[in-house]
Order: C-alpha cells, then sequence, then structure tokens
C-alpha cells in the first residue's frame, strides 16, 4: 500500500500538528479523520466569502491563504496569512452561526483537509484529549497571537511591524507580494518598498 500520495501526506501532517498541542488517542484521530474531506484548490479560489455561512474550518497541508476584509470604498485589508500546518476558519461566524465577516482566499494551489464544525463540535464534548488541543490551541494562537497584533498596530511604528513580521512569518517574505504584505501591516505598499531598502 502506497502511503505517500499528497493525501496521505497531508493527514499525516495534520495528525502531527494536533499532536504538537496534545496527543490524540487513536479512536479520537479516526473519528476525527471521519468528520473531514480533503481538496485541493487553485490560485484565488475561496474556501469562504464574505457574507457566507461557513460550515467548516480547514487545515492547510500545501500552499497558502489569507483571510481579508474590504472596507465601503472596496479597500483590502489582510487580517491573517494561512501557510502549511496552519487552521483558517472565519472561527467567529462558526462560533456564533453568523455569516462571515472576511474572505479566505487561496494565494497560491493549496491542499486542504476541511473539518466539519457542527460534528467538531460534538467531538470536544466526547473527548477530553481533543478538548485539550482546543485549549492549548486557542491560547496559543488566538489569544497570544491576536494580542500581540492589536499591540503591535498600536505601539509599534511600521519598521517595528515589518521585523516582527519576518519574525513570526520567515517564510512568506518571499511568498507574498509586497502590496499582500504592506496591507497586513497598515502601510502602503511605496511604505514597504522604502522600509526594505533601509534594512537592506
Amino acid at each position: 500500500m502506497n502511503f505517500n500520495t499528497p493525501k496521505d501526506l497531508a493527514y499525516t501532517a495534520l495528525k502531527k500538528a494536533l499532536n504538537s498541542y496534545s496527543l490524540l488517542s487513536e479512536e479520537t484521530w479516526n473519528e476525527l479523520v471521519n468528520i473531514t474531506t480533503y481538496t485541493c484548490i487553485n490560485k484565488n479560489e475561496y474556501t469562504c466569502q464574505t457574507n457566507e455561512l461557513p460550515t467548516y474550518f480547514s487545515f492547510v497541508s500545501s500552499g497558502l491563504l489569507r483571510s481579508y476584509i474590504v472596507d465601503e470604498k472596496g479597500n483590502e485589508y489582510n487580517k491573517n496569512f494561512f501557510e502549511e500546518n496552519s487552521f483558517p476558519g472565519s472561527m467567529v461566524a462558526l462560533l456564533t452561526n453568523k455569516p462571515s465577516n472576511f474572505a479566505i482566499q487561496a494565494l497560491e494551489s493549496s491542499c486542504l483537509i476541511n473539518i466539519d464544525f457542527k460534528l467538531y463540535r460534538e467531538l470536544l464534548l466526547k473527548y477530553e484529549d481533543l478538548k485539550l488541543f482546543q485549549i492549548y490551541y486557542l491560547e496559543s494562537n488566538w489569544l497570544i497571537h491576536k494580542d500581540a497584533r492589536e499591540v503591535s498596530i498600536v505601539q509599534q511604528d511600521a519598521n517595528e511591524r515589518y521585523e516582527e513580521f519576518l519574525e513570526n512569518f520567515p517564510r512568506l517574505e518571499t511568498r507574498l507580494p509586497q502590496y499582500h504584505i504592506a496591507s497586513h501591516l497598515g502601510i502602503t505598499p511605496t511604505q514597504l518598498s522604502r522600509i526594505r531598502k533601509n534594512i537592506i
């Protein structure tokens, strides 16, 4: 049997990512796999559109996605980037069962494991080890990261925000167009170009 197909490798990566937060039993893992689907999408395709009611969140086995919002003038603001081993999803919309305030778009051709949110919540009530994963993941990636992001926007200048971006996402500087990075930092592409020249 061949265990090296892209799908097999994706599930191996998912299991490793989950276990890095809390070790899951084989029973929990098998139940989780049963509520997932493996899919690949092309660059510029969406996993969630603005004002859409989402039903799942994802795991990125390969590729790169962004979440972004659009203001009343049509300007886009990149909220987050999701590279390999991350979990993109409109979590507030899923938790409140309301339409998403932002869109999630593939910036590269990407392969994902989609996890049914309603069934995932049922598994959280059933399995303590999965519940621990949820707690540790939220603490690390939502509470701590979100707090740091909000502080940086208010207290740091553009140079400091760019340096922090490079520290947090060392592989993305070469994978993203400058305008996407600038949008994430809350500056213009021209400002970012000047910052990069000063650093170099």
